[in-house]
C-alpha cells in the first residue's frame, strides 16, 4: 500500500493559505527520497510515499514525506497545514495552477472549481487484477462513511464554521462522479457506466473518475479516497491499515465467488451525508440497519470486522492504540473547534494545525499532543512498543 497526502501552504504571520505551491515543490526537490509535487490549486501541494507492506515502515515514510514538505516550506519563509479545507485566505474562486489540464478541466465544470480548494488522503492497495478491484470496492463501499467519520478534518472554510466536521466532503459531493460508488456487477457493467459517463461529458477522461474507492487509471491498486488530510501523521497510520484491511477481506471475498453487499446507493448518500457532518462526535447511519448509531459504535465494528485480517499480520494492537488515541482526543475537526474555542481566534486553529503536521512537534496541548514516538535504528517509526 502506498499514501497521498495533500497539504496547504500558509503565510505564518497572517496564517492565510497562499499561492506559493510552486516554490515549496521546487525547493522540496532539492531533498533525497522526497516525492513532492503541485496540486489542482497554487496553494496545495501533495505528497506521495512509495508502496509498502510493512505498517511500521509506511508509518516511518508518511513521517518522513511530511517533513520534507514542511522543511521545504519553511525554507521559503511558509508554513504547511494538514486540514481538509482552508481556514483563512482569498480561497473562492481558487487560484488554479496553470496548466493545460486544469485549464481544461475549468471549462468543463466551470464554478465548480470554486469549491475545489480541498486536501485529501488517498490510499493505494495493490489487486491482482482490475475485475477483483472492481468487486473488493463493493466489499468497501458500505464502510466508506465510518472511514470518513474517523478522518473529518474541515470544519472551518475561509473564515467561518460551517457547522460539518468535514465540509471537504460537501465541497467534492458536487461533481458528477464522485461520493460512495454504484454497486458494479462486473468489470463488463463497470466498463459501460464509464463509458456511458464518458460519453455524456460527465468525465473528462478515466482520471476524472472521482469516486470514493476506485480502481486506479494508472496503477495495478484499488484507491480510496473518502477522507480528509487528517492533522496528525498516526491518524493517517490508523487510516491506511484499515483500508488495507478491508480491501484485503474484499479480495478474498471475491476469490470464494462473492460479489459484495447490494447496498442502496441513496442509503450510502445519507451515511456520507451524516459522517461529514458529526464526524465521530456524533451519529452515524448503520448501512446495514439503516439506523443511527453512535459513530464509535462504527468503527468498533468496523475494527472487529477487519480483526481477523489485522491479527494475522500483527497488526491488531496497533491499530487498537491509535483508535483509542483518536477516540480520546477527538476528530480533527473537533480539535481545531478546541483550539478556536480557547481564544476564539482562526489563527489559533491554522497555528495548531502548523504544529499537528509537523510529525516531530509535540504540543503542549492535550487535544493535539502527540504520544512519544520511538525510533528504531534505522529511523523508522516503532508502533508497536
Amino acid at each position: 500500500m502506498g499514501v497521498e497526502e495533500e497539504y496547504f501552504i500558509v503565510d505564518p504571520i497572517t496564517r492565510e493559505a497562499v499561492p506559493d505551491a510552486a516554490a515549496v515543490v521546487a525547493r522540496a526537490e532539492t531533498w533525497p527520497g522526497g516525492s513532492v509535487s503541485t496540486e489542482f490549486t497554487q496553494q496545495q501541494i501533495e505528497a506521495r510515499t512509495a508502496p509498502y507492506t510493512a505498517l511500521g515502515e509506511l508509518a516511518g515514510q508518511i513521517r518522513r514525506m511530511r517533513r520534507i514538505a514542511v522543511a521545504a516550506a519553511r525554507e521559503e519563509g511558509l508554513r504547511v497545514t494538514a486540514t481538509g479545507t482552508p481556514i483563512l485566505g482569498d480561497v473562492t474562486p481558487p487560484p488554479i495552477a496553470d496548466l493545460p489540464r486544469y485549464r481544461e478541466t475549468t471549462a468543463m465544470f466551470r464554478a465548480l472549481q470554486d469549491g475545489q480548494n480541498i486536501c485529501a488522503c488517498h490510499v493505494h492497495v495493490h489487486v491482482p487484477d482490475k475485475t477483483t478491484a472492481i468487486l473488493a470496492g463493493n466489499h468497501v463501499r458500505p464502510w466508506l462513511s465510518v472511514l470518513l467519520s474517523m478522518n473529518a478534518n474541515s470544519p472551518y472554510l475561509a473564515g467561518r464554521d460551517t457547522g460539518y466536521s468535514s465540509w471537504r466532503t460537501l465541497s467534492w459531493s458536487g461533481w458528477p462522479v464522485a461520493g460512495p460508488p454504484p454497486f458494479f456487477g462486473s468489470l463488463g457493467h463497470y466498463e459501460d457506466v464509464v463509458g456511458t459517463l464518458l460519453e455524456g461529458g460527465a468525465l473528462k477522461d478515466r482520471r476524472s473518475i472521482f469516486w470514493d474507492v476506485r480502481p486506479s487509471a494508472h496503477l495495478p491498486t484499488l484507491e480510496i479516497r473518502v477522507a480528509d488530510v487528517a492533522a496528525g501523521y498516526k491518524e493517517t497510520v490508523l487510516f491506511a491499515a484499515l483500508v488495507r484491511a478491508l480491501v484485503v477481506l474484499g479480495v478474498q471475498a471475491v476469490a470464494d465467488g462473492d460479489k459484495g453487499p447490494r447496498v442502496p446507493a441513496e442509503i450510502l448518500r445519507a451515511a456520507h451525508w451524516r459522517a461529514a457532518r458529526d464526524g465521530i462526535e456524533g451519529h452515524g447511519i448503520d448501512v446495514r440497519s439503516g439506523r443511527l448509531r453512535p459513530a464509535t459504535m462504527l468503527v468498533d465494528a468496523l475494527l472487529a470486522h477487519v480483526r481477523p485480517i489485522l491479527e494475522s499480520w500483527g497488526e491488531f494492537d496497533t491499530v487498537t492504540r491509535l483508535w483509542d488515541m483518536l477516540r480520546t482526543r477527538g476528530s480533527g475537526a473537533a480539535r481545531q473547534r478546541a483550539d478556536y474555542a480557547r481564544h476564539g481566534q482562526l489563527t489559533d486553529v491554522v497555528d495548531g494545525l502548523i504544529i499537528a503536521t509537523d510529525p516531530d512537534q509535540h504540543p503542549e496541548d492535550s487535544l493535539v499532543e502527540v504520544e512519544a514516538s520511538e525510533r528504531s535504528g534505522d529511523g523508522m517509526v516503532s508502533l508497536g512498543g
